[in-house]
């Protein structure tokens, strides 16, 4: 049994943690995994818990949390009627699929590549909050057939190695594509929902070596860090949305792409160095 400090050392990383993701997922628009990974890692990893098996917890975590934000985010999004149903239905399958995928191969790896993909992915999700414009188009409408075929298992995927739902990858895709904003950050909450339940329940029934996982781990979810992160991401997730009235996304998002942009390098020297 962990010693009761440890326990409680856990649990106030595990609550700020949790309300930092919560303000920016409600700030800026992105989903609170991209901040909740490299914060698991870094918290349990302080704690004595730096494994080759850590980031598989982090990012199965993380995803578990995603069930229940983007669920709710669909809900709220869906009265408003924002929500693109066609585009959620035709893409569900290949994200799905693509989600599983990302099980098995996670379920494969360790800690030091998985940081290095997390590191890559997240410097190129960092550089189109940075630079991407909003009138840059590659299309008029959303791919069907072949392309969506080919690229929605990829959003499934890497969202998966990431840790993250369907707004990194596929609100940029949505706008691209000629989607406006706001209806492709709703339509992307649904892609969040069809990533995170079914890699969450492959995750639960992934086997990791004893004494290589934080208390509490079920698989590869942590159960403390996912209970007590959706407790304060509900509470503060609307905090960062209020804020969003009184200032400047744009400006906001890039501020936040240069954050990621340290974060991703930090991430990357751990694992090369």
């Amino acid at each position: 049994m962990p010693e009761p400090t440890l326990l409680l050392a856990m649990g106030a990383m595990l609550l700020a943690i949790g309300a930092f993701a919560g303000v920016l997922a409600g700030l800026l628009g992105v989903g609170g995994g991209i901040i909740l990974v490299p914060g698991f890692f870094y918290a349990f990893a302080a704690l004595g818990y730096e494994t080759p098996q850590l980031m598989q917890v982090c990012l199965a975590t993380s995803l578990a949390t995603i069930i229940v934000t983007s669920a709710r985010s669909v809900l709220s999004h869906n009265r408003k009627g924002a929500v693109d149903w066609s585009v959620l239905r035709g893409w569900a399958p290949g994200i799905a699929l693509g989600a599983v995928l990302g099980v098995l191969v996670v379920a494969q790896l360790r800690t030091t590549t998985l940081q290095v993909i997390f590191g890559g992915l997240a410097l190129c999700v960092a550089s189109y909050m940075i630079l991407g414009r909003s009138h840059w188009r590659i299309g008029s409408e959303m791919p069907g057939g072949l392309g969506r075929a080919a690229m929605s298992p990829v959003v499934g995927l890497l969202s998966v190695l990431m840790g993250i739902g369907g707004g990194s990858f596929g609100v940029p895709i949505m706008t691209l594509h000629g989607m406006a904003m706001h209806r492709a950050v709703a339509t992307a909450a649904g892609f969040g929902l069809l990533i995170a339940l079914p890699s969450a329940m492959g995750f639960l029934l992934t086997p990791l070596p004893a004494g290589t996982a934080p208390p509490m781990t079920l698989g590869a979810v942590n159960l403390p860090a996912f209970l007590l992160v959706i407790s304060m991401t509900l509470l503060t997730a609307p905090l960062g949305a209020a804020l969003a009235h009184r200032t400047d996304a744009k400006r906001l998002k890039r501020v936040f792409g240069g954050f990621l942009v340290l974060v991703a390098l930090n991430m990357l020297r751990k694992a090369l160095l």
